[in-house]
């Protein structure tokens, strides 16, 4: 059986897929897995080359961009894992024939109608507010979770527990108990 064709992985060989990324990761780049940094990266060249001096300034970007004497690369390593995580979620669908054009689905269109411009609105404005928190924290998802938790360390398992306990209540109160199971029975 061809493991590209089903349509879904065991959740037990994608995680340990996942953890030898993250030995090739640390092996080789020195670094966890995590995609954060990238927004960061390519915002702090473009400034760079629009305005070199207040790109230089800024300690912020300095840090992840390093200086007009002395730069950092833009792209890099995680700057590709941030364009290959599309590309192979593309192959992944294509390859099991999962491929399919749902504008709004069915669970948000119960909710709040079938607009695809307040759909688009919300899921731009949720992104806005993801990568803040995530910059705020240091990290994302798969660099607090995911990276954080197979290291075992205390803010990566904080983190996943903050996570849940802040993503449950969330789709609680945006889509109501009720609802979500009208919708994924019927």
């Amino acid at each position: 059986m061809n493991p590209f064709r089903l349509g879904r992985w065991s959740p037990y060989a994608a995680g340990a897929g996942l953890g030898v990324l993250s030995w090739i990761t640390f092996a080789f780049m020195g670094k966890a897995l995590g995609v954060s940094t990238t927004p960061v990266c390519v915002v702090g060249g473009i400034e760079r080359a629009v305005a070199p001096s207040h790109a230089d300034s800024t300690a912020y970007l300095a840090k992840y961009i390093g200086t007009t004497a002395d730069p950092k690369p833009v792209v890099d390593w995680q700057f590709a894992l941030v364009l290959m995580l599309a590309v192979g979620a593309f192959v992944a669908a294509r390859a099991a024939g999962k491929i399919r054009a749902e504008r709004v689905p069915a669970v948000w269109a119960a909710r709040f109608g079938p607009s695809r411009a307040v759909r688009y609105a919300a899921a731009f404005v949720g992104g806005v507010i993801l990568i803040f928190g995530a910059r705020m924290a240091g990290g994302c998802t798969s660099g607090h979770a995911l990276s954080g938790g197979m290291q075992l360390a205390l803010s990566g398992w904080v983190f996943m527990a903050a996570m849940f306990l802040a993503g449950v209540p969330t789709a609680l109160l945006l889509y109501g108990r009720g609802e979500m199971k009208e919708v994924s029975n019927g």
